[in-house]
């Protein structure tokens, strides 16, 4: 079981804990993220699939501000 303040923030409202994380990782350095998030080979080949897909039907996308206000909302 979690205790402190991770516990506490758990308990926030969803809109507020999305806020946090974004918060979070709008404030991690291009270098942090880059040393901390290394992809396995199942998630380079996905994300490469949602690349290819994404260029052959660009129209597809959902801006990102139309994801983070759904999300905060």
């Amino acid at each position: 079981m979690q205790s402190g303040p991770l516990a506490q923030l758990l308990k926030l409202p969803a809109g507020d804990r999305a806020e946090l994380a974004m918060a979070l990782w709008e404030s991690l350095t291009d270098g942090e993220r880059e040393g901390e998030l290394v992809l396995t080979d199942a998630q380079r080949a996905e994300l490469d699939r949602r690349w290819a897909e994404h260029v052959e039907n660009p129209g597809s996308a959902i801006p990102w501000s139309d994801v983070r206000r759904k999300m905060l909302g």
